[in-house]
């Protein structure tokens, strides 16, 4: 079977962009793209092969210029590609059980201890997807009823990053400001049999929750408990002296209806009442009461807490109260990544890790100062939708997703680290236009260009006396001499071949540093720390005009954000 003109054409095309993706294009990797397309050239593989072979060692050798000036012509075509199969593969199945359409309600519910990250980020997102989808509401729910723990600086934390995310809201409201009325249904509890005053001590009930042994206390009266609860309130017991504990089922092998702690003192003021109150409510009494007085409907969250959802259930049918649908997924682990709370508060302070938007890290200030986008996350998170099947995911998945978005929109720039200089012997002054994007119009920027240079110290190593080397967008040179601290050279014709290299102007560059980070967890799950590299170097001077937190691409170095302008430092978002 003979090559068809179109065939060939297909064949060049996905060669330009294998080459351009990976730096080679691959035979084999063409092929498969070819067969998959022309499936009726199997018949004749041994022709289709030679053709790819021929055609993909013609692109092989085209200067990278001409490379990207051929790829960019069918640069609309791979995007809408690419959009279709988006379309068709990485959405899942966005169904829950029993939701309908003008009839559901959800709500987000952080607990202000701690800073937003991925994972909060996957919930808040299914969320607004389905409030969405059926046409219903979501609220904001602070889930602040520890004292100790909660503060004003994460509510303002978590405000900030929803806000960047772009998620919206239909109503607002704390735990905190609902004490009394959950007094109330304590009190039905307590009055009902369902729920007891405890005055063992810590040990003894962990010991008995073990043994699946009833607390001495739970035969107490009603009256009796009800009698030790207006104690707790009034001052008669200090803290961890006595608590109410729901009358569950000791002999359950679900360990959370094994009469867990429905309130606790707490002596110690809240940041947002004060000293009004020293009993408070724990996740397992007050989150099921909010939800149902607040019309919630639809309850969705990690399936770590899938033990917690009978105890829910049998808390709200014994105050006859509501019950909502309940609706699991799989927690979102980053691969060699942290996001427990006291593992990253311990890194902090021993001063291994910078805060909180360290830019290794997978909280949302830190996606954030590294550049990755709030699209970015949304797309990610979504694609995995209310699977309830763990996996660890590599947070390469997010940061292909990032690459999409910011790719059309970066200007492209030069940056040499650890800067070598190079003089130029006969080199004419010159004015130079380079084009911010090699295929979007985003501008040029301009420089006036002398017989000096800068190239990185990697390009430097090794160049020889007799060496060409091809300056991208401006000349070829031929290598002179190199001391290893400076290298003189002399204009050449272009053609001579040599490697292409990244430069900047020898009187118009700025001094820059790029952290480079990596994942903070080695293969072991310890902390590495070497996570985050710093590369010095020198910026073209164009990079003077980007604003903070703008992104750019440094050619052959990848994304970057700049991060303070002065002194000049830039993050690598991403590859």
């Amino acid at each position: 079977m003979s090559i068809s003109s179109e065939v060939a054409a297909a064949i060049r095309k996905y060669a330009l962009k294998n080459a351009t993706d990976y730096g080679k294009a691959h035979e084999g990797t063409v092929l498969n793209k070819i067969i998959a397309l022309y499936p009726e050239h199997k018949s004749d593989i041994k022709s289709l092969a030679k053709e790819v072979a021929k055609i993909v060692a013609e692109v092989n050798s085209l200067e990278p210029d001409f490379l990207l000036s051929e790829y960019s012509k069918y640069l609309e075509e791979f995007e809408t590609e690419e959009a279709v199969k988006s379309e068709k593969t990485s959405k899942p199945k966005m169904e829950l059980d029993g939701a309908t359409e003008g009839n559901f309600t959800t709500r987000y519910p952080p607990a202000p201890n701690g800073h937003m990250h991925i994972g909060h980020a996957k919930a808040v997102f299914l969320e607004s997807a389905f409030a969405e989808k059926y046409k219903g509401k979501m609220f904001l729910y602070f889930d602040d009823t520890n004292p100790e723990k909660d503060s004003q600086e994460f509510v303002d934390g978590f405000h900030d990053v929803l806000g960047w995310l772009g998620v919206r809201f239909d109503e607002e409201y704390y735990a905190s400001d609902y004490i009394d009325k959950i007094y109330v249904y304590a009190r039905d509890l307590i009055a009902n049999g369902h729920a007891y005053a405890c005055r063992c001590n810590a040990e003894r009930i962990k010991e008995d929750r073990f043994n699946k042994k009833d607390c001495p206390h739970r035969s107490s009266t009603p009256d009796s408990n009800l009698g030790e609860f207006d104690k707790m309130l009034d001052g008669g017991y200090k803290e961890n002296e006595a608590i109410i504990r729901f009358k569950g089922d000791m002999t359950s092998e679900n360990t959370a209806l094994r009469d867990p702690t429905l309130l606790r003192i707490k002596d110690i003021p809240h940041y947002r009442h004060g000293s009004k109150y020293r009993v408070w409510p724990t996740y397992d009494l007050n989150t099921p009461i909010m939800d149902s007085i607040h019309g919630v409907t639809d309850v969705l969250r990690s399936k770590e807490f899938e033990l917690r959802d009978d105890l829910a259930r049998r808390i709200l049918e014994k105050l006859n109260l509501r019950v909502p649908r309940i609706h699991s997924f799989s927690r979102l682990v980053i691969k060699d990544n942290i996001t427990h709370k006291r593992e990253l508060n311990a890194l902090i302070k021993s001063g291994a890790i910078g805060g909180f938007d360290d830019p290794r890290l997978v909280t949302i200030a830190a996606l954030r100062k590294r550049g990755i986008m709030p699209e970015a996350i949304k797309n990610f998170v979504l694609r995995l939708g209310m699977t309830k099947t763990d996996s660890t995911v590599s947070i390469d998945a997010l940061l292909a997703e990032n690459k999409k978005i910011i790719d059309p929109v970066s200007k492209h720039l030069f940056f040499v680290a650890d800067p070598v200089k190079v003089i130029v012997n006969g080199a004419k002054h010159r004015h130079v236009s380079l084009r911010l994007h090699p295929s979007k119009d985003l501008g040029s920027r301009e420089y006036d260009i002398g017989d000096s240079l800068f190239i990185a110290a990697q390009d430097a190593t090794g160049l020889k006396a007799g060496d060409a080397v091809r300056l991208k967008d401006l000349m070829s040179i031929r290598v002179l001499s190199n001391d290893g601290s400076s290298i003189l050279a002399e204009h050449s014709e272009p053609g001579r071949g040599g490697k292409v290299i990244q430069w900047v102007p020898g009187t118009d560059y700025i001094k820059s540093v790029m952290l480079v980070p990596k994942n903070p967890l080695d293969e072991h799950g310890n902390f590495d720390p070497s996570s985050l590299g710093r590369l010095r170097g020198y910026a073209e001077g164009y990079a003077g005009r980007l604003e903070e937190h703008e992104t750019v691409q440094f050619e052959r170095l990848g994304y970057c954000i700049l991060d303070k302008k002065e002194p000049s430092e830039f993050i690598l978002t991403q590859k």
